[in-house]
């Protein structure tokens, strides 16, 4: 049955609840792929230095070439969704993603590794972008930061899932990261076949003057008074008589604001430097004289610490808001990476690091690590919403490729506790950023939003 939703003056729009929720986990798939290529390189990493001679350097750029070949998927998926629809651009992360699952796990030297770890990044970048602006668009204002917030809650079940996998498969040997690589064809392949059955996004068909398609849609989604009320605001903000976007048209004045806050989150999100902890936990626990067994046991428990707090995200992102929210993450991943800093300096415990770690993975899954992908797929207009998710979407890849390429880099010269404070600072100079910049977008249409972002 549909549920009623509020306020007063939408009493009598009401949606299906449950059909809603189903073709939001299905586009979320593409945040699992996601999870999984992030999470595969920590447990693998203890095997693939041997296999390749890694250097410091080499071990930087190969764990970065995943965000390399995001970008460029990133801005495929942006032209592709603004011409051809959000749903084919599904299709094609998801089909890139499974064949270059295998062609890692059969890759004979480090060079085709490194090949087809930026092919699986093209897949990766083009479900980041496009999963979280395909569920903002079909999901009622009511709902609309939950349901992206899916997608973060599928990104951090692939990490919990891939870390036990990783751990389960660490003592088959030195060529277990093969297994583990290759692993990642099979969830593509279930993403391939769900994508199949999703409907296309019913505000890109009314973009694109298929107003009769895009209302059928609307009808699965709610009653006919959300029907008609979508389409309301959908015709009064109607734009289809103007060229298709280009990503020029990210740099007008109309939309700067939105693009501003836009990249700068994603770019925040990013040096704010919790990927460090995910991507190299190894190192850091090496640091203070854990074992390998420990180093893969912890990852677990990052797994599950940060899926944990992604769900309480879910149910808070609707109700507090997004911006109280940011700033929380933003001041709390500052003070735990302080005490992370001081206890890697002081060679503390393993016990010790593990709490500050745990509690900084908390932070970000409450926060930065769902509310950014929301904001994100919310605050462009819809004509250019593709190209401007696209070019933060671009943004977020290029700061991790940087974030991760540096800190082997960084520890080898200045110690592994050193990066540490620098992400401290960051996170500070994040928080100010938020408060000064950042507006609150909960339970507002799309479309009214586009007033509140970009001063039409």
């Amino acid at each position: 049955m549909p549920t009623s939703v509020s306020p007063p003056a939408a009493s009598a729009v009401a949606y299906h609840s449950r059909y809603i929720v189903g073709i939001a986990f299905i586009a979320a798939l593409g945040g699992y792929l996601f999870g999984f290529d992030f999470a595969v390189i920590s447990g693998a990493l203890p095997f693939l230095r041997p296999q390749f001679a890694l250097t410091a350097w080499w071990e930087g750029f190969l764990t970065g070439s995943l965000a390399l070949g995001c970008m460029a998927g990133s801005l495929v998926a942006g032209q592709l969704a603004d011409r051809y629809g959000r749903r084919p651009g599904l299709q094609l992360a998801a089909g890139i993603f499974a064949v270059s699952s295998v062609a890692m796990a059969l890759a004979p030297g480090l060079g085709l590794f490194v090949v087809a770890r930026f092919a699986a990044g093209i897949g990766v970048g083009m479900a980041s972008m496009l999963s979280p602006l395909y569920i903002a668009e079909v999901s009622p204002a009511a709902v609309r930061g939950r349901n992206v917030a899916i997608n973060q809650l599928t990104v951090v079940v692939g990490i919990l899932v891939t870390n036990l996998v990783n751990y389960l498969l660490a003592d088959q040997g030195p060529d277990a990261w093969r297994w583990m690589f290759g692993l990642g064809a099979v969830p593509a392949v279930l993403f391939l076949l769900g994508v199949l059955w999703l409907p296309e996004s019913p505000r890109w068909l009314a973009q694109a003057g298929r107003v009769a398609q895009a209302k059928a849609v609307l009808r699965q989604i709610g009653n006919e008074a959300f029907v008609e009320a979508t389409l309301a605001d959908l015709q009064a903000r109607a734009t289809s008589g103007e060229p298709k976007a280009r990503f020029k048209d990210v740099l007008g004045a109309g939309v700067r604001p939105a693009v501003v806050v836009g990249v700068t989150l994603a770019i925040f999100q990013q040096f704010c430097g919790i990927n460090v902890v995910f991507n190299y936990t190894s190192t850091i626990f090496a640091a203070v004289g854990a074992d390998l067994n420990r180093q893969l046991l912890e990852t677990i428990g990052i797994g599950a610490v940060n899926l944990t707090f992604t769900l309480v995200s879910m149910f808070l992102v609707d109700k507090l808001g997004r911006r109280p929210l940011l700033l929380f993450g933003a001041l709390g991943l500052a003070v735990s990476y302080l005490g992370l800093a001081f206890l890697l300096q002081t060679h503390a415990a393993p016990g010790l690091v593990s709490g500050v770690v745990l509690a900084a993975i908390g932070t970000y899954g409450l926060s930065l690590a769902p509310v950014t992908w929301v904001v994100i797929s919310e605050i462009f207009p819809t004509r250019i919403r593709g190209v401007a998710s696209s070019v933060a979407t671009v943004a977020l890849w290029g700061s991790y490729f940087v974030l991760v390429f540096t800190f082997p880099i960084l520890a080898q010269a200045i110690g592994t506790y050193g990066p540490f404070y620098l992400y401290a600072g960051i996170c500070l100079l994040g928080f100010f950023f938020v408060r000064a910049k950042v507006k609150e977008t909960k339970g507002q249409t799309l479309e009214e939003l586009e007033g509140g972002f970009t001063g039409h």
